[in-house]
This record gives structure tokens, C-alpha cells and sequence, in this order.
């Protein structure tokens, strides 16, 4: 299996990207094939005593910046690391790992890589990291939606957890400001209808955020906007209950051996927050896959990013998706 990364996209790159990388070729049997700066990333594979016969490296010196346009992955940075990247990826390999900027490679993998015929619009589906796992899509990428787009993320979503996560029938929400069948937006209330409608998703009805914790369900669909805004909301939360815990256990030495009688069960809960654990998140409706790693993706949070594109790659979701898709509608007008 041939995986292409980016090297240099995101926050803390390339040093944790390689690393990440180095960690992955002993762990896994994958053909790695990393884009951007050579003499760094070979001294940075040295560094971190990495199988290099694993290890293809495409130089480039472009890197595409987080405050850059999207757009600019096909037009004034087409020599960027991300570009060059899914341009490997269509012509020969299996799968892209980035942590880069979101929108572009959401615009890079649209015009390079392609829909699936009869995809309106591919999206990022994201693993909200509870105790039981919920895939949330659209997490960014397409801020204004259609109900069909909705209908569509339903489908694929389901696909998605049926696959990689073993689940059989899983559970669609629609993401909502009310569980009643009338309530939010008229884009919200169509999708309603059409979910409701859909023989090929077992629908849950609309979902409040406040029930997102509990797994009221397997898949949850919004648009990009609002899963975005949802997304950084859970996991600023997270960050804050675990500095509240911290606080709460240091503040005697009664506490502090409390702390110690629960080290292990509070590492657990902390996993459970934890979405570096599932790497990244797959650009669903793609002719190939793509995985959005986080910005601030750490070493760890790559190496599964790593072992989740292989994942995805076996399964077969995208020719599932292309045959739940192959009868095209007519893409509605925004």
C-alpha cells in the first residue's frame, strides 16, 4: 500500500509529521511516500531513526500556510507539498494524509482527486471521541448546504461506521436546535423529510447537541459550519474538565493520593476525549481517499492517521459509495 503525506502542513510540521511517519514504518508495513522539503525531512528521519527503505521523499519547497486562500492548492501554489501531494495520489497512490489547511484541501481534493459520481459534495467526517463513537459530518468544509447534501452525508456516514467500524445498522441524527420533526432552519426541516424518507439509513430523528455525549446515534449530519463550531466547542471542553480535575486533585495531600488510587481509570476517561486516537478525518464522497489529520496533530495523532488510511483503503467504502450513489441527481443550486 503506497500512502502519501504532507510533510509540511500543519502547525507543528514537519518535525511531528516525520516523527509520526518514523513511528508508523515500524509499526506498520506501508510504503510511505512524504512531500516537502527533502534535506529536512532526511535529517529529521535520521533524527528519529526511521526505516527509510520504507520511505519514498518528492521535494518541494512550497508549503501552502493556514491563512493562504484555498484555492491557491491549484492556482498560485500548485508546487506546494499539498498539491504535489493529491497529484500523487490520483496518478499513483492509495491514500493522502494532511494536516494541513482544511479548506484547501477540501478544494484540492475536489478539483484533483474528484467526487464520486453522483456525489453533490464530498465532506469531512469527524469521530466525535466519546465512549461510544459518533461520525459527525460536515466538520468544516461546506459551510452552506442543501437538504440533499444532508441526505447524501447520511448515507456515506452510515457506510463509513458500517465498514470501519463494524457497526451493522448504524443510527442516523440530524443535527437540530429541537427533537421535534418541524423544528430549525427550512434546510433542516427538508432533510428531515428526506431522511425520514430514505430506505437506505436507519434515522434516529433530529438530535440536540446536548445529547451528543450519551451515543444517541451513529452518525450525525450538519452543516459544515455549525460541526465545526461543535467540534471546537467539545474539545475545548474536554481541555477544560481535565484542567478542573487537575486542579481538584492538587490541592492537598488527601487529593493527591486520590489522584493516585484513580490514575488508571482517569487515564481512561481521558482516552475517551482523546481524538488524536482516531488520527484524522476521512474527506467522504472522494474518488480516493483523503484524510484531514488536525491541525496540531501531534507524532501519535499522525500514526494513526497513518493505520486509519490504510483502514479506509481496505474496506471498500468508496465502491460502496459509488454504488449507494449511482443513480446521479441533478446537483441543486446554491
Amino acid at each position: 500500500m503506497r500512502i502519501i503525506i504532507d510533510a509540511m502542513g500543519g502547525d507543528r510540521a514537519p518535525e511531528e509529521i516525520v516523527k509520526g511517519v518514523a513511528i508508523a514504518t515500524k509499526k506498520y508495513d506501508h510504503d510511505i511516500v512524504l512531500v516537502g522539503n527533502k534535506p529536512v525531512i532526511e535529517d529529521l528521519l535520521k533524527e528519529y531513526e526511521a526505516d527509510t527503505s520504507k520511505i519514498e521523499i518528492v521535494h518541494t519547497e512550497t508549503v501552502i500556510t493556514m491563512e493562504d486562500d484555498p484555492i491557491c492548492v491549484v492556482r498560485s501554489k500548485k508546487d506546494s507539498s499539498m498539491s504535489v501531494g493529491l497529484n500523487l495520489l490520483k496518478t499513483d497512490g492509495d491514500a493522502f494524509v494532511s494536516a494541513g489547511n482544511t479548506g484547501a484541501l477540501h478544494a484540492g481534493s475536489s478539483l484533483i482527486i474528484r467526487s464520486v459520481k453522483g456525489v453533490q459534495r464530498s465532506g469531512i467526517a469527524t469521530i466525535l471521541p466519546f465512549a461510544k463513537p459518533i461520525l459527525m459530518m460536515d466538520c468544516g468544509a461546506n459551510v452552506n448546504v442543501t437538504s440533499n447534501y444532508l441526505d447524501q452525508w447520511a448515507v456515506m456516514g452510515s457506510i463509513y461506521m458500517k465498514n470501519v467500524h463494524g457497526i451493522e445498522t448504524p443510527t442516523v441524527g440530524l443535527l437540530n436546535n429541537g427533537t421535534e420533526e418541524h423544528k430549525g432552519t427550512q434546510i433542516q426541516i427538508d432533510a428531515y423529510k428526506l431522511l425520514k424518507d430514505n430506505a437506505n439509513i436507519s434515522f434516529a430523528g433530529n438530535i440536540e447537541g446536548k445529547e451528543l455525549p450519551f451515543g444517541p446515534c451513529d452518525v450525525i449530519v450538519t452543516d459544515g459550519f455549525t460541526g465545526n463550531v461543535t467540534l471546537k466547542l467539545l474539545e475545548g471542553m474536554g481541555a477544560f474538565v481535565f484542567s478542573a480535575l487537575k486542579d481538584m486533585f492538587t490541592q492537598n495531600a488527601m487529593t493527591k493520593l486520590s489522584f493516585v488510587a484513580m490514575k488508571k481509570q482517569l487515564k481512561g476517561f481521558k482516552k475517551t476525549f482523546d481524538a488524536s486516537e482516531y488520527g484524522g478525518a476521512p474527506l467522504l464522497g472522494l474518488q480516493k481517499p483523503v484524510i484531514k489529520a488536525h491541525g496540531s496533530s501531534d507524532a501519535r495523532a499522525i500514526t494513526n492517521a497513518i493505520n486509519q488510511a490504510a483502514k479506509f483503503v481496505k474496506t471498500g467504502v468508496i465502491d460502496e459509495i459509488a454504488a449507494a450513489m449511482s443513480v446521479p441527481k441533478e446537483a441543486d443550486k446554491e
